[in-house]
């Protein structure tokens, strides 16, 4: 058995939602209400929920440079796969939250980052390491 995440998120609107998780970030669609969308995000479960009055300003902390939000979400990928979804993201004219980088250079947790916004501001990293033992070095 595969060990997944689940993770459920507010937005604004299930219409823009959909678009944005199916057509730029190439989610498929799982179960839906008037209320709630699934995606299979990288084969992980995230459910959007219609709750406008949860969408809002979120706290942002110093890392490596940039001003992190405190609340976000994301999945960490092969090298390759983080690369191609970076090309892809460019080519759907998707501006970036904080740019493609290397953050931690030739440190421990050395790392590819990037950050998106959804269309209820909510704020999605990708990240990938080229060795994967450093996810959880200290």
């Amino acid at each position: 058995m595969n060990t997944r995440f689940h993770l459920a998120f507010p937005v604004k609107d299930l219409d823009q939602t959909k678009i944005f998780y199916l057509n730029i970030l190439g989610c498929s669609l799982g179960r839906e209400s008037l209320k709630w969308v699934d995606f299979n995000l990288f084969g992980h479960q995230i459910v959007a929920h219609l709750s406008p009055e949860d969408c809002g300003s979120i706290n942002r902390n110093q890392v490596d440079g940039d001003k992190i939000p405190a609340r976000h979400f994301g999945v960490i990928l092969n090298w390759d796969i983080w690369e191609n979804l970076i090309k892809s993201i460019k080519e759907k004219d998707i501006v970036f939250y904080i740019k493609p980088k290397i953050r931690f250079k030739n440190k421990k947790g050395e790392q590819g980052t990037f950050f998106i916004l959804d269309p209820s501001e909510n704020v999605l990293e990708f990240k990938s390491f080229k060795n994967d033992s450093m996810v959880f070095e200290r």
